[in-house]
C-alpha cells in the first residue's frame, strides 16, 4: 500500500521559515516526479513546486509565488521529499499536500497518482 505522509507544518510569523517533509512508503519514488501543492480555504488546490528526474540529476520547477523563497529537494535513499519555505507570508497560509508519480505536466494536480493527507501551514502577520 503506497502512502505519502507530510509533516513539518505549523504556525509561524511572517518572515519565518518552515521545512515540510513528505515520506513515501510502499513504493520507491526515486524515478518519479514529486510535487507540493497547497489549498487555502475556499480556493482551489494550487501548484507550489515539483521535482523530477532528468538523466542522473533532478530538475525543479516552481510557481511564481514560490520562486526565490521555497526550495524543493529529495532524499531518494529515504524516499523523502522536502519543501524548505523561507520568508513566509500570510498568503502562504494553506494546507500543503505532497503528491507523487506524475505523468505530466507536473504542475497539474490531476497528473499525480498518489497524495498525502496534508499538513497545515499558518503564517501570522
Amino acid at each position: 500500500q503506497v502512502q505519502l505522509a507530510e509533516s513539518g507544518g505549523g504556525t509561524v510569523q511572517a518572515g519565518g521559515s518552515l521545512r515540510l517533509s513528505c515520506a513515501a512508503s510502499g513504493r520507491t519514488f526515486s524515478r518519479y516526479a514529486m510535487g507540493w501543492f497547497r489549498q487555502a480555504p475556499g480556493k482551489e488546490r494550487e501548484f507550489v513546486a515539483t521535482t523530477w528526474r532528468r538523466g542522473r540529476t533532478y530538475d525543479a520547477y516552481y510557481a511564481d509565488s514560490a520562486k526565490g523563497r521555497f526550495t524543493i529537494a529529495r532524499d531518494d535513499a529515504k524516499d523523502t521529499v522536502f519543501l524548505q519555505m523561507n520568508s513566509l507570508k500570510p498568503e502562504d497560509t494553506a494546507v500543503y499536500y505532497c503528491a507523487g508519480d506524475s505523468g505530466g505536466p507536473h504542475y497539474v494536480p490531476a497528473s499525480y497518482v498518489y497524495w498525502g493527507q496534508g499538513t497545515q501551514v499558518t503564517v501570522s502577520s
